[in-house]
């Protein structure tokens, strides 16, 4: 056999961390390689992200045409071409795949297209996807594969060809009536989505209530946000059965704790969470240790147990947010190089991109509460933040946690621009200011971001 092609990094995978730290490197006078199956991108500009926040924005957009009136806007009959809808998606994605080819070319980085495996320790064999293989080895070696979408185990589930995010993007024909699995975020986001191009949603959830890391008033006002618009919520709903095609007409059979219901629908899609993408790579070739869960075992540097080989992104265990994955190539980065980032102690910020937004960074109140921090709360409705008295955007509330040294501790936000607002109490929980000193602020007015004073002169004084 042939000696294989020599690189100074190779990277199996491109997503937003791997390619990062391809063009990063390949700059510097690196010899790098991606290898890549499907999305030149990764999943986030292809199938996730972008597309996703895409069609959800084109979603609001039919939203608020049907709801002009009170604005003093006058308009007829709406309805949603879901073929336009994917046209525009399709665009944006079609955009960025000839960015990123652009940024391969312009960094010096191969993109290989095939199927990449482990066939010996650093050396990776790729089935290329115009034909013939190609064998590559590397002196630093970065394991990107992401994850993808979980199909539980249930009976006629499978049979049934249920939509998953991927599949739900490509819709061109409008769903009579979508039946989600999963009250999480992105079952959430989809299922607001899909109601609001008109289809008749029902959202299925297994735990007492959506979101079961939240916060229970966060779920709670995401339910009533969603149910006024017209979803049926069932929670404590376990799906035990699937007939039918999706597509076509599909049955599920939930047990609750009133007995067995039947939940009838054209459509359905799984949301129930991710798998990592490290079955049938050679991970065990590679000396590579997996986790119990199957992701890839990593220390705070997010190397792996094989010398010389790190991971990013969501195989890597880490949050399965993009700007994780940013970040996590800085952490790779800087370590290829001696450096000491590492994971611990990071911040990291979530948003759910329902309208209005969830945003949270920090500590929730259970979280606060289970390891015993002391913390004092504070709440402000949407409705007192004033500039919703002009837009009518009174639906959510914020909750800041204050610690015992005044710092702040955790922010959850369910209002309009809560990710805007989220990146203020960020900036301020990194530099370490104690909560008076964003409460004093001279902070715009008319924002909403306004409403952080408020909010913090509502903080009780300190026991």
């Amino acid at each position: 056999m042939s000696e294989p092609e020599h690189f100074d990094i190779l990277i199996l995978g491109s997503g937003q961390g791997g390619k990062l730290l391809a063009w990063s490197l390949a700059r510097e006078g690196r010899k790098v390689a991606v290898v890549e199956r499907q999305w030149v991108g990764g999943s986030c500009p292809a199938v996730a992200c972008l597309p996703s926040k895409n069609e959800i924005w084109s979603a609001r957009v039919a939203h608020l045409a049907r709801h002009a009136a009170p604005f003093g806007t006058v308009t007829g009959p709406v309805r949603t071409d879901m073929a336009v809808v994917r046209g525009r998606k399709q665009g944006m994605v079609d955009r960025e795949i000839a960015f990123h080819l652009g940024a391969y070319k312009d960094s010096g980085a191969e993109l290989i297209m095939g199927t990449g495996r482990f066939v010996a320790p650093k050396t990776i064999e790729v089935a290329l996807n115009g034909g013939g293989t190609r064998r590559l080895s590397g002196d630093k070696v970065v394991v990107n594969v992401g994850t993808h979408a979980a199909m539980p185990d249930i009976p006629g589930l499978a049979a049934a060809r249920p939509l998953t995010h991927i599949g739900a993007l490509e819709l061109d024909e409008l769903p009579a009536h979508l039946i989600v699995l999963g009250g999480g975020y992105v079952g959430i986001e989809m299922a607001q989505a899909y109601r609001r191009f008109g289809s008749r949603v029902t959202l299925v959830e297994p735990g007492p209530r959506l979101m079961g890391r939240e916060d229970p008033d966060v779920a709670g006002e995401i339910r009533r946000i969603i149910e006024d618009e017209g979803i049926e919520v069932l929670t404590g709903a376990e799906p035990v059965a699937v007939q039918g095609l999706s597509g076509d007409a599909v049955t599920v059979t939930v047990r609750t704790a009133k007995g067995e219901q039947a939940v009838e629908g054209s459509d359905l899609l799984v949301a129930v969470g991710r798998v990592p993408n490290t079955a049938g790579i050679g991970i065990d070739t590679a000396g590579i240790a997996l986790d119990d869960r199957g992701y890839l075992r990593v220390n705070d540097r997010l190397e792996t147990s094989a010398p010389g080989v790190w991971a990013i992104g969501e195989a890597a265990g880490s949050p399965q947010f993009t700007h994780v994955s940013v970040d996590d190539h800085r952490i790779v980065r800087d370590a290829m190089g001696g450096g000491s980032r590492s994971t611990r102690d990071r911040l990291v910020p979530y948003v759910m991109f329902t309208d209005p937004p969830l945003a949270r960074i920090g500590l929730s109140e259970g979280e606060a509460q289970r390891r015993g921090i002391p913390v004092r709360v504070a709440t402000l409705p949407m409705a007192q933040v004033l500039r919703t008295a002009a837009t009518d955007e009174t639906l959510g509330f914020m909750k800041v946690l204050i610690g015992p040294d005044d710092r702040i501790a955790g922010f959850t936000m369910v209002g309009s621009e809560a990710g805007e607002v989220l990146a203020a109490i960020q900036t301020a929980m990194l530099a370490g200011l104690p909560y008076q000193t964003l409460r004093d602020a001279v902070i715009v007015h008319l924002t909403i971001a306004e409403g952080l004073g408020p909010l913090l002169s509502k903080v009780p004084p300190a026991q």
